[in-house]
């Protein structure tokens, strides 16, 4: 298993050749791509530790604020960074608006959504008070946009986090006579499913948005783009941006 400082030396690596614009797109997407793999990678080696000792893990929650402007997308983006590291994601509501997200699911999962959302979170805002519709569209206005690209965003970024998980279980390699990390991370699913349900399980899923803004292309390009660099990894907490 990797340790902590090896691994941030691989994925800092990877993300310094990704920013190097003497590569080409293509290039610099499987440099991003496989730091997103060495990620998931940590993370499954830290759930096998556990299933061979169930002391070194625990289901927890974390709850995260969200701030205003776009409260409701800042949750999306966290919910589609939770559920592929196997995490479940309730949002507190007022009126409109998301106040705060409180996410279950083990710890070592917990402390990758969390650094990941950071990240993720000041990329996608750096990036969304710059961005205008290329085309004018009768009466869209630019929240709107606005919220349809950081939909897009969210959903690209899920796209990768579930690729680069399954990657990453699909290539582990089980101890002999050991689970496989197939099966233990259903277990894990399972387990945090399980600790959510008896907490909430009567509560009914919010009904789909209607997103009537044309920014959803232009926000999911720049999520394929984003670094999936969680800027630190457990060990050390970093303060949520709202």
């Amino acid at each position: 298993m990797l340790d902590h400082d090896t691994l941030l030396a691989r994925v800092r690596k990877l993300l310094a050749k990704a920013e190097d614009p003497a590569v080409t797109e293509a290039e610099a997407e499987s440099y991003n791509n496989k730091a997103a793999e060495l990620i998931a990678r940590y993370g499954i080696d830290r759930a096998m530790l556990a299933a061979a000792d169930a002391g070194t893990d625990e289901i927890t929650t974390i709850k995260i604020s969200m701030d205003n402007p776009y409260s409701r997308d800042k949750a999306g983006l966290l919910t589609n960074i939770a559920h592929p590291l196997r995490c479940r994601a309730l949002l507190h509501r007022w009126g409109q608006n998301v106040t705060a997200v409180t996410v279950f699911g083990f710890r070592s999962d917990l402390e990758r959504v969390e650094l990941l959302f950071t990240s993720l979170l000041l990329q996608a805002t750096t990036q969304v008070t710059r961005v205008r519709p290329e085309h004018s569209y009768r009466g869209e206005s630019l929240a709107a946009y606005r919220r349809t690209w950081l939909h897009g965003f969210a959903g690209a970024v899920f796209r990768r986090l579930q690729q680069s998980e399954a990657v990453a279980t699909r290539d582990h390699e089980a101890a002999p006579g050991g689970q496989s990390a197939e099966l233990v991370l259903r277990d894990r699913n399972t387990l945090v499913k399980d600790a959510y349900d008896d907490q909430f399980g009567n509560l009914q899923s919010a009904p789909p948005r209607r997103l009537s803004g044309s920014g959803y292309l232009d926000g999911h390009v720049a999520g394929e783009r984003a670094n999936l660099n969680p800027t630190g990894l457990p060990g050390s907490r970093t303060a949520i941006a709202g």
